[in-house]
């Protein structure tokens, strides 16, 4: 059964990579909260945060750390919203961290999760830029 998490992470789906390495992958998601919002996925395939082999929890937390500061330092937001679902409400049966960029009066309330769009493939690939370049 083809999963298209771990097809991203394959590069066999094209899609805006923020980060890349041995254990995980990074990518703006097509349907964000909020422009710049980045999904964080091991490239091991593992469904829910209870799967998580332990050698990869440490890396896992410290990318998601990395890219709650990207949101404020390459995209000038004031801070960040954190999460992820387990089963319930996961669109695609791949373990997968949400880090939105957050604003005071953004709109965000509860766990009503608004979308947006990009205008086109050049605007989200500015905001991947953007985040990547803010990585170090």
């Amino acid at each position: 059964m083809s999963c298209l998490f771990c097809d991203i992470a394959a590069g066999a789906v094209p899609a805006d990579i923020v980060l890349a390495d041995d254990d995980f992958v990074a990518f703006l998601d097509i349907r964000p909260v909020f422009k710049g919002d980045t999904l964080l996925v091991p490239r091991e395939h593992v469904v829910t945060l209870p799967e998580l082999p332990a050698g990869l929890r440490d890396g896992f937390l410290e990318r998601a750390q990395r890219l709650a500061t990207a949101m404020v330092e390459g995209l000038g937001a004031q801070g960040s919203f954190v999460a992820m679902n387990n089963t319930v409400s996961q669109s695609v049966p791949h373990l997968h961290c949400h880090v939105v960029p957050r604003t005071k009066g953004d709109g965000l309330k509860g766990f009503f999760w608004p979308r947006t769009k990009y205008a086109d493939a050049a605007e989200s690939a500015d905001y991947a830029s953007r985040v990547a370049g803010s990585l170090g």
